[in-house]
């Protein structure tokens, strides 16, 4: 087993002991303060992890990936605003992989709980879910919980740094540290003479860094913070020096491509490389014992010669079809469940005589991340050490992972982060940082960059998975009186966590059910259960994960509910809300008012709505569809969405669009499907996305008025796709329980 399953299994243990108040072995080595990372020397001085200074000025620590969604921005804001320095000045790094920058909030949502109205209980268990990245070093970007981590620790951070630099001028100056102030970078005596923080790095930074007695400035003072601020990336990625995996140069690099069982998971029975070996620029071909790797001269090369060679494949370790795979995920409804995480009332209680009763089944297929850029790597194995260069959502596995390839200790190993073309949980996996280091250790010395063709990162991802949910409600005098919801597919969390970890955790799966059993409706029997589908299919983490199902199956069930009662879809949901979860009827309110919503819509217009609470944020979306002489066009879209605390509402904008665009683009076209153990989409013609003339013109409002922070990078996609199904059925009467939706209309193309 690997260092991280280790950890991960003692860390377990370890916050399942601080969730029953319990904690007691381990407690110090929780509880210990991390040591600096950064490196001292050669004119640089860290003062704590996030910030760095030298002579050319502040470099501020910023340890999550950047993959379009601002949080280089926003990271350095929270620094900036406590340590005093004007925005222009600073400069922003990802930071080496290491523990000390690991990911208090990510198992933030991993409590099977209603977290939308938190007892003190729910609180502290929150907070002692820390236990476990912590312990285990999960330095990773994911679950929209970048700024929910890094908001007090990172604020602290630039405060410490602060105080350490005035530390070291009060001692230069004789002074008390309660005598000087800071402003734009320098310290500023009694006497007015600023002194630049670069003259005081070197002296701050011998110094233990001052975390007693520090208040962080109210929301009142803040200057960048809640300010919508330029994008630290902007000008890089703009003008085409921005650093991605894929631009990585080194002197001496050879260049090299894969080609893997296109039946994933299956064996390579016998492969004949002759073909390719005759290529004048092919240097060699490697097997790896579930396909080839192809070094050349140059990557084009490299994917020529991957399809000259001529390969055997052994079957898929799964059915063959997409078909006969959902008709398992559906016969999984009728096993005992793995979870019933809500159970409020009694969802068996007979319906009276004048009550409605509404029964639905809904499914939606397996889909892929597409991320823009392919998956790869750039490595360099030397015998002793291994170096890799690449874009991935967690640094530390993917040294440990990689390390472990070839034979080596975590600390044999160092990982660069560079910017990522696209994430959305897929580089949270670490197979293309593990097969570059194997390709790299048979060419000891040799720096090899490895990138996959779109047709193999298409087929071999790990992908979002087909479910099924069996729905079943009771309307009664025009309100919701039950809702009772089965939902089947397969565990992603479990699948991850074994395949990282080498360990299935126990107990009822939250991951499977969120979007669904934990939604802010104040439905009197309102039951949800999980049942489990055992598919070999590799699945991972994809924007949103579970919610991306169940919020298309809740909302649009909702939805039938609303049309059956006789009732305005909004208004309906607003019943539900009120008196539930106020921010959840107020973003509700806000999509209202937005889209000046009457319930009524004239002929050839179709208006839909959809509310799903995700990633501790309440979305509500109003989509507006029209018929053109037979085609759907999507014409306007309102979003409202209450994040408790807007840290750069540019930013939050840009990532509920962007959520909204992800989501209406699964919604539309999105699928993967399976013909003889394969995938059948091998390009971007074969899995489209929306592209900008077919994306709505879309009005974003932000409120503040929950009293917790909440996610942004993903909250809005899981209301997008059944927004937009009940905005057609609105337009057509035609109710589609199956996604995607260009399986049954056109649109505009």
């Amino acid at each position: 087993m690997s260092r991280f399953g280790t950890i991960a299994r003692r860390t377990f243990l370890l916050g399942t002991a601080a969730i029953a108040g319990g904690v007691a072995f381990g407690y110090y080595q929780y509880a210990r303060t991390l040591p600096n990372p950064l490196p001292q020397g050669e004119g640089q001085n860290p003062i704590t992890p996030y910030v760095l200074i030298d002579q050319d000025g502040v470099t501020i620590i910023t340890p999550r990936a950047e993959m379009g969604q601002g949080v280089y921005t926003t990271l350095a804001a929270l620094v900036a605003e406590e340590l005093d320095v004007t925005w222009e000045d600073i400069r922003v790094a990802h930071g080496p992989p290491d523990q000390a920058y690991y990911n208090g909030g990510l198992m933030s949502h991993g409590l099977p709980i209603n977290d939308y109205e938190r007892s003190g209980f729910q609180e502290m268990m929150i907070e002692a879910m820390t236990v476990v990245p912590k312990m285990a070093a999960l330095q990773v970007t994911g679950g929209s919980t970048s700024m929910l981590d890094a908001y007090e620790k990172m604020r602290l951070a630039g405060a410490s740094a602060r105080e350490t630099l005035k530390q070291a001028a009060a001692d230069r100056l004789g002074l008390s540290r309660a005598d000087l102030r800071t402003e734009a970078g320098a310290v500023i005596p009694p006497d007015g003479t600023p002194i630049p923080y670069a003259d005081l790095a070197e002296a701050a930074a011998r110094i233990d860094p001052i975390t007693r007695g520090i208040e962080l400035r109210s929301q009142d003072n803040w200057r960048y913070l809640g300010q919508s601020m330029p994008r630290t990336d902007v000008v890089a990625k703009s003008t085409g020096t921005a650093t991605f995996g894929a631009d990585i140069r080194l002197p001496g690099m050879k260049h090299a491509t894969l080609r893997m069982s296109p039946r994933l998971g299956g064996e390579m029975r016998h492969f004949d490389a002759s073909a390719a070996e005759a290529m004048p620029g092919v240097e060699r071909i490697i097997d790896l014992g579930t396909g080839i790797a192809v070094v050349a001269s140059n990557t084009w090369l490299a994917m020529q010669a991957a399809e000259a060679v001529e390969i055997e494949w052994a079957p898929a370790p799964y059915p063959e079809s997409s078909s006969e795979m959902m008709e398992i995920i559906r016969a999984a409804l009728d096993n005992s469940p793995n979870s019933t995480l809500r159970n409020d009332g009694d969802a068996d209680e007979a319906p009276d005589a004048a009550d409605i009763v509404l029964e639905a089944e809904y499914t939606v297929p397996w889909l892929a991340h597409s991320t823009m850029e392919p998956m790869n790597a750039v490595a360099l194995y030397t015998g002793d050490a291994l170096e890799l260069w690449c874009g991935t959502q967690a640094p530390v596995l993917a040294e440990q992972k990689a390390a472990e390839a070839v034979g080596l200790d975590a600390a044999q190993a160092t990982c660069h982060v560079t910017f990522l073309g696209g994430g959305f949980g897929r580089r949270g996996e670490t197979d293309f940082a593990v097969l570059a280091a194997r390709i790299a250790a048979e060419m000891p010395g040799t720096p090899v960059k490895t990138i996959w063709s779109r047709d193999e990162d298409m087929r071999h991802d790990f992908y979002r998975p087909a479910a099924a949910a069996r729905m079943r409600g009771v309307i009664r005098q025009g309100f919701a009186h039950t809702l009772d919801g089965r939902v089947a597919a397969p565990s992603v969390t479990r699948q991850s966590l074994n395949r990282v970890a080498g360990f299935t955790p126990p107990g009822p799966d939250k991951g499977h059910v969120e979007g669904m059993f934990n939604q802010p409706y104040g439905i009197p029997n309102y039951r949800v259960q999980g049942h489990l589908a055992d598919l070999a299919v590799p699945i991972g983490f994809w924007r949103s994960v579970g919610n991306s199902f169940n919020g298309f199956f809740m909302e649009s069930f909702i939805d039938e509910m609303a049309h059956a009662a006789g009732r305005d879809p909004l208004a309906f949901r607003l019943d539900l809300a009120r008196g539930e979860h106020a921010p959840t009827a107020g973003v509700l309110e806000a999509v209202a008012d937005m889209a000046n919503w009457s319930g009524e819509t004239p002929v050839g217009i179709g208006r839909g709505v959809a509310m799903t609470y995700s990633f501790h944020t309440p979305v509500a979306i109003a989509m507006e569809v029209s018929d053109r002489n037979g085609t759907i066009s999507m014409d306007r879209a309102w979003i409202a969405c209450d994040v408790g605390t807007a840290l750069d509402p540019a930013i939050i904008e840009q990532q509920m669009v962007s959520g909204l665009i992800y989501g209406l683009s699964a919604a539309v076209m999105g699928e993967i499907s399976f013909a003889g153990g394969e995938v059948e989409q091998f390009n971007f013609p074969d899995y489209d996305a929306l592209r900008i003339h077919q994306v709505p013109e879309t009005e974003v409002r932000i409120l503040e008025t929950q009293p917790h922070l909440g996610g942004v990078g993903e909250p809005s996609t899981p209301p997008s796709m059944p927004a937009l199904a009940n905005a057609i059925y609105d337009l057509t009467g035609e109710r589609v329980r199956d996604l995607p939706l260009n399986r049954r209309f056109d649109f505009i193309l």
